[in-house]
């Protein structure tokens, strides 16, 4: 429940506002920079495009070496819905697509594109403007396409940002020109010069949600940009409900959850969003680069820096284009002094150390500080932490830092994060007060990436595992239906009739050609020069009590013609012929008796022809042992005569 107002604003009509806890009354530094007037950076001959500037997936390219590309042209394709469009800064021509080093905490290499620019600084064809009141989703599409994050050092894709879930109302909407870290004026500088581009963007993001405020929160430290924007309220129109309110200077005031609770009041629940509370946050930078995209056509391809610190020769406010290398703005801005202790790449609290001057100017670049040895003495070697419990009073989001500290030097993230270690918004005023000088920060990031680390590690296994049982369950449907095929084929055969069954023979033989009637037996009253006599290899085997037959001879049946038996009849003592037997025998005795019309007619088997002289020895052979069984089996046949 929120807390009774405790501050109101001098500057603006009467709105109550409130305090969080904590928080610092730091410094601001800001005259070094913000008293020179806003300028325009030359173009650099060499421009590197990070496909990653922005929270998410990094953009897919579309050009290839040597391909010549205009200024605003789309060279980088958003991947997935957390991601961000890439375009050409300027035209020139792309000499290479590499791995190269780009502004980030980790110090990691990233890829990049590389374009040679032509300075003629030419156009591509750009999207028509979408009118002053555009529809909702052809507004959305355009800012997805124009690549817009949130420029006030997060960010975060603003397509995504302002799709709000469904069931979700926005109600209030803020745009935060708090700009509360030291040094830092480049918000300060866009509020003097272009307010009129602020409150364009306020007031497409006003009917975009639908919002019934639109608040314009900025820190008293800003009299002139206070000014301004006072004054193109009064002129501008279709500005209802959009109200300027000045806050109190208190560091960190420009994070989220803490400008939500001194605009009204709420708490956002740990690990949520505002659009919970119904309320969305947007830096004033990237309102006015959605006024842009939406009546000018322009993607996002430029931004305001600030160039500062007494270790640098002019501190001031750049309009640079993205891809520019640090080196070529730190020579437009007087160069880095002998008394260089120290380069952040961002504001003294939450900056991190730029340690290649080659890397490029991003989306997320506000500010290059050059810090000298009296801004940023040697806080010398971390000591003991002696418990004195000022971190937790520092602290914004009402953590205990002292407790976060020891559960993430001992890697017990699990500790870690019940006391809510993802709700630290890493603004450093714990560290700033630590009188032991424990660089609590760096154990708080480090302990956010071992936890996502092990997020990530537990889904791959997760995944691997429903892989796994996938494939299993798969197999196993597999050898069921198999087994289940194999089944119902058995069941078939088992309730086939049987007579069906026992005629498949019988069709098989009926199939087969029909076989010659076999040879009789040699009636005892027939002279023995009558005795039929089967051709070698006519048979099956050799009959029963003739131990002397060849083989390949048949015995003739009972039953045939010259028998008392009727015919066709197997008796008790002449078992039944076998119908394969038969029908073999037929086919041998068909082949003999066509072999031996060849030979009568002078003509040899079509396989003897062409015979080497080995293979006709061995068919010579053949037909001389035939000939002597054929001998034998006369001879026998006839001493069987009586």
């Amino acid at each position: 429940m929120a807390s009774p107002p405790l501050v109101s604003s001098p500057h603006a009509a009467p709105r109550p506002l409130w305090t969080f806890h904590g928080g610092l009354h730091l410094p601001d530094e800001k005259a070094l920079s913000s008293g020179v007037p806003l300028a325009t950076a030359p173009l650099s001959p060499l421009l590197v495009i990070p496909l990653q500037q922005h929270i998410g997936a990094p953009a897919k390219p579309l050009v290839g070496v040597g391909d010549r590309v205009g200024k605003g042209q789309l060279i980088g394709e958003a991947q997935g819905a957390m991601s961000a469009t890439v375009h050409a800064p300027s035209s020139g021509t792309v000499v290479a697509i590499e791995e190269r080093p780009v502004p980030h905490a980790s110090g990691l290499s990233a890829p990049c594109i590389l374009i040679e620019t032509d300075g003629r600084d030419a156009w591509a064809e750009l999207p028509p403007p979408l009118g002053p009141r555009p529809d909702p989703e052809a507004l959305r599409e355009r800012i997805r396409w124009a690549g817009i994050v949130g420029l006030g050092g997060a960010a975060f894709p603003s397509s995504v940002k302002l799709r709000v879930p469904a069931g979700q109302r926005i109600h209030t909407l803020i745009l935060n020109g708090a700009e509360c870290e030291p040094y830092i004026t480049c918000d300060d500088r866009l509020m003097r010069d272009r307010p009129g581009r602020i409150l364009a963007g306020a007031r497409l993001l006003r009917d975009l949600l639908q919002a019934e405020a639109c608040l314009i929160a900025v820190e008293d430290n800003k009299p002139e940009a206070i000014a301004a924007l006072r004054q193109a309220l009064a002129a501008g129109e279709d500005l209802g409900g959009i109200e300027l309110v000045v806050i109190p200077t208190l560091y960190p005031s420009g994070g989220e959850k803490q400008l939500i609770r001194v605009l009204t009041g709420k708490e956002v629940p740990s690990r949520g969003i505002p659009a919970q509370l119904g309320i969305l946050c947007q830096n004033i930078a990237t309102a006015a680069a959605i006024a842009d995209a939406a009546e000018e056509g322009k993607p996002l391809i430029s931004r305001i820096v600030t160039l500062t610190g007494r270790a640098l020769g002019q501190p001031r406010n750049l309009e640079v284009a993205l891809g520019t290398p640090i080196k070529d703005l730190l020579a437009l801005a007087g160069g880095l002094g002998s008394g260089l202790r120290q380069l952040l790449i961002g504001g003294p609290m939450m900056g991190f150390a730029c340690d290649d001057l080659g890397m490029p100017v991003t989306k997320g670049v506000n500010c290059l500080l050059a810090l000298s040895a009296a801004e940023a003495p040697d806080p010398g070697p971390a000591l003991a932490c002696i418990r004195c419990g000022a971190c937790a009073e520092a602290c914004p989001a009402s953590l205990l830092p002292q407790q976060l500290y020891w559960h993430a030097r001992a890697r017990d993230l699990d500790q870690a994060r019940a006391y809510h270690l993802f709700d630290c918004i890493e603004c450093g005023c714990c560290a700033v007060v630590c009188p032991s000088h424990i660089p609590l920060v760096q154990y708080y990031r480090f302990a956010k990436t071992e936890c996502l680390a092990q997020e990530r590690e537990k889904r791959q296994a997760e995944h691997a595992r429903q892989r796994h049982e996938a494939k299993t369950a798969r197999l196993e449907r597999l050898e069921e239906e198999r087994k289940a095929n194999l089944r119902k084929k058995k069941e078939a055969l088992a309730e086939k009739p049987a007579p069906a069954r026992a005629s498949a023979p019988a069709r098989a033989s009926a199939s087969a050609p029909a076989a010659a009637p076999p040879t009789p037996l040699p009636d005892a009253s027939a002279p023995a020069d009558t005795a039929p006599v089967l051709p070698a290899g006519g048979g099956a085997g050799s009959g029963a009590g003739e131990p002397g037959a060849p083989s390949g001879t048949v015995t003739a049946l009972a039953g045939t013609p010259g028998t008392p038996d009727t015919p066709g009849t197997p008796t008790a003592d002449t078992p039944a012929l076998d119908p394969k037997k038969a029908a073999i025998a037929a086919a041998l005795q068909r082949a003999a008796e066509k072999k031996a019309a060849l030979a009568r007619q002078g003509q040899a088997p079509k396989n003897t022809e062409d015979l080497t002289p080995a293979q006709r020895r061995q068919v010579e052979a053949a037909e001389a042992r035939r000939r002597e069984l054929q001998a034998a089996e006369s001879a026998s046949s006839g001493r069987e005569q009586p």
